[in-house]
């Protein structure tokens, strides 16, 4: 390099290099001599990668580091050799290629590339066929640029002599020196159809009965020569002639590709004896002739073709009516005996007047057949409504049967139309209804008639009403309709209530209905709400009362079996109880009143007294026993309050009963009157913890005490009681009046109850004298 600003003497400048090549990428490639300004490759240059090299020349102040002059640019071109020979972009090429690809151009192109520079000889490239394996068919190729090419096939590819083929083809350049790459083609060929089925046979028989379908009556065999289960193998059968009433069909059995021959309609052996059918055959895929320049012209061939008999055999005809199905038009109801129907029967092979008839379908059993002539008579009423009637039809099948070897039976069906008449009342569709007292008063009440119309709907309501009391409750608005709506006239408590109805249909014809209208509280739904469990409660002061009673109890208990332990008692009664189960003899027939004797306790003084007729009288413990009454008789008067009043009534005649005398009690020992006396206390303890059990305890110190004091004003012979009831009284008479008194009874049985009981009694006799119990 020379610039002519420098001084050679002075010798105080540099020269400078940079750009591609130097500090740009690729680096290394050039230098410049600092002094003199010579520039030198340091190596080798591949224009393929770097074509152009652009570089600056710079000259310093080798003092200053200054530019002299202004900065050179100079761009370096390579200029191309041929050293990069052509590419195949695939190197290996593997196609599937079918056998009836007709002469030509094949699905196979080749591409190939160069480095080298474009348009140049160096980059020129020649497509060629160097060798293929096996040499036939033969396969050369077209070039279409300088870079492509694609194969070609002269004739026909034969899959039978060639499956693969494998061509090596060659890409050249035109440099200097000229180099060269390969590929490889492999084509494999895929079969096609290229040969016809052919029949195994030129001729089939078959034999088949009349009047009969069956499948695989002949089996018709084929031979193919390609390849088996592809569509070049597989044959597809047709019945060409001998076909026209559509007696058969031919289908392809799969596996072995057999042709099978169906009968799928019935055939006449009186019409014709034998068939003759054409059948042919050919594959699936179509035949392919090679028409290659070479071949001529060549065409397709027909398909195979084969002649086919077929036997008719004859059989027994069964005898067939003139109409397969009849229709009968009959009124229901009407009386048995009535000829519905006689067929019209023939048979072309058997004596018609040897047939019999039979009955195949009566599902009622309303019919009955003749066997000589066939005619259908009734047996029964039919009714319309029946379950085995559908629509308004009754369907009936009849059978003639021939005489034949085997015999054959035709058959006809039978259609009675059925014509309705009014033998149906209305019916209400839900006897229980549900009237929500809360929200609404009119509940719908629906009807149905079994009868259609004009013998149903719509329906009249009304009320059966024949002293006029159910006007007053129910009226029906409206009356007339589907449905009738049934109104409440004023409200009623919660409860069921039955309301007879009369439903008329169209014709006037009514039934006699009844509905049961439940009225409750449905709250927001349209059903009846569930009742609330009853619950009862105590108070502070009835459960007091409640112990007070029970301690009374114990403290007259304990005063009977001390008073009974000191012996100071000879007798006492024994306290009839309903729950004791005593052993009571009762010789009378008939009852009292109709009033229910409460359990009640004897009270007795355990200070001494004495007994008259039985009833003791009281002495020191009079003061007692009145101050518990006192309280009692207040108890009492609130427990009677609550009480009905035929409880009441029945008190008083307790009352009244054990003062006339009819609860007097024999003298029993005093060894056995104190367990027993223990046992039947310890039962009424028992029975004592309910409030019932304290008012019958308050109730009979106040009888007690009237009976001790002979107070009577209160006991009359019989005191008639006014009851608060509905309805009207009994038409009997009382039996009061005839009671029989048991003062009488002999109950000297107690004595002696078995030595169980005599144990019993001595174990409790003795208890009471180790306690020495004193009150």
């Amino acid at each position: 390099m020379f610039n002519d600003k420098t001084d050679k003497d002075r010798n105080d400048h540099e020269y400078v290099l940079s750009g591609t090549g130097v500090n740009v990428e690729p680096m290394g490639v050039f230098h410049i001599n600092k002094d003199t300004g010579e520039v030198y490759v340091l190596r080798p240059v591949d224009r393929e990668k770097t074509p152009f090299f652009h570089i600056k020349f710079d000259i310093l102040n080798k003092n200053t580091g200054q530019p002299i002059d202004r900065q050179l640019s100079f761009d370096v071109e390579i200029k191309d050799i041929n050293d990069n020979a052509p590419n195949f972009n695939k190197p290996r090429i593997t196609e599937n290629i079918k056998e009836n690809t007709p002469e030509g151009t094949l699905p196979v192109r080749l591409e190939a590339s160069d480095m080298d520079q474009m348009n140049t000889l160096n980059s020129n490239i020649t497509f060629r066929v160097v060798s293929q394996k096996p040499s036939e068919p033969k396969i050369t190729l077209t070039q279409i640029d300088s870079r492509m090419a694609h194969l070609q096939l002269i004739g026909c590819f034969d899959y039978d002599k060639v499956k693969t083929l494998d061509v090596i083809v060659e890409a050249r350049d035109h440099g200097t020196p000229s180099l060269s790459s390969t590929a490889v083609v492999t084509i494999n060929v895929v079969d096609t159809n290229t040969h016809p089925p052919v029949f195994k046979s030129n001729k089939y028989e078959g034999k088949v009965e009349e009047a009969t379908k069956q499948r695989g009556i002949l089996k018709l065999e084929v031979e193919d020569k390609d390849t088996p289960q592809t569509p070049g193998w597989r044959a597809k059968y047709t019945i060409v002639k001998g076909n026209e009433g559509g007696l058969f069909e031919i289908e392809t059995d799969p596996n072995t590709n057999e042709g099978i021959l169906n009968v799928i309609k019935e055939s006449d052996f009186e019409r014709t004896e034998l068939l003759t059918l054409e059948i042919s055959v050919e594959n699936e895929e179509p035949l392919f002739v090679c028409k290659a320049a070479s071949a001529g012209d060549v065409k397709v061939p027909p398909p195979a073709s084969v002649k086919v008999t077929v036997e008719i055999v004859d059989i027994n005809d069964p005898p067939y009516f003139d109409k397969p199905t009849n229709d009968v038009y009959q009124k229901e109801e009407e009386e048995p005996g009535k000829v519905l129907f006689t067929p019209n029967v023939k048979d072309d092979d058997s004596d018609i007047n040897n047939i019999r008839y039979k009955l195949l379908y009566d599902p009622a059993k309303w019919m009955e057949i003749d066997k000589k002539t066939g005619q259908i008579k009734t047996v029964k009423k039919m009714d319309r409504e029946s379950p085995f009637v559908k629509d308004g039809i009754y369907n009936i099948t009849i059978g003639a049967i021939d005489d034949g070897n085997p015999p054959a039976t035709g058959t006809c069906t039978v259609l009675i139309h059925l014509r309705d008449i009014n033998d149906n009342t209305p019916k209400l569709v839900n006897n229980n209804v549900i009237l929500c007292g809360n929200k609404e008063e009119m509940v719908m009440i629906a009807a149905q008639d079994s009868d259609v119309h004009p013998y149903s709907g719509p329906f009249t309501f009304s009320l059966r009403d024949t002293d006029g009391t159910l006007k007053q409750r129910w009226k029906i608005k409206p009356d007339v309709g589907q449905e009738g709506g049934l109104i409440s006239l004023r409200t009623l408590p919660y409860g069921n209530y039955s309301v007879p109805l009369l439903i008329q249909d169209q014709q006037s014809i009514g039934g006699n209905n009844t509905v049961v209208v439940t009225i409750c509280d449905c709250g927001k739904s349209t059903v009846c709400l569930s009742p609330e469990p009853f619950t009862a409660s105590a108070g502070s002061s009835s459960i007091g009362a409640i112990f007070a009673a029970l301690l009374l109890f114990l403290l007259l208990l304990l005063a009977v079996i001390c008073k009974c332990g000191n012996n100071s008692l000879n007798h006492i009664p024994i306290v009839q109880d309903e729950g004791n189960q005593t052993l009571i003899k009762y010789n009378q027939e008939g009852g009292g009143a109709e009033c229910m004797t409460k359990p009640s306790l004897l009270l007795t003084s355990t200070n001494g007294g004495t007994t008259r007729d039985g009833r003791k009288q009281v002495s020191q413990t009079d003061a007692l026993i009145k101050d518990v009454n006192d309280k009692y008789k207040a108890d009492l008067y609130t427990l009677q309050n609550q009480s009905s009043m035929g409880t009441l009534g029945m008190h008083q005649r307790d009352a009244c009963q054990i003062y006339r005398g009819q609860n007097m009690y024999p003298v029993i020992p005093t060894k056995q009157l104190v367990c027993n006396t223990y046992q039947n206390n310890s039962l009424r303890y028992q029975r004592s913890i309910n409030l019932q059990s304290q008012q019958h305890i308050a109730d009979h110190i106040g009888k007690r005490l009237q009976v001790i004091n002979g107070n009577h004003e209160n006991c009359p012979t019989y005191q008639p009681h006014q009851y608060a009831y509905e309805g009207q009284g009994s038409s009997c008479q009382t039996l009061d009046k005839i009671s029989v008194s048991n003062l009488g009874d002999d109950f000297q049985f107690l004595n002696d109850l078995g030595p169980k009981f005599k144990t019993l009694g001595n174990i409790c006799h003795e208890a009471v004298k180790e306690k020495n119990i004193k009150l």
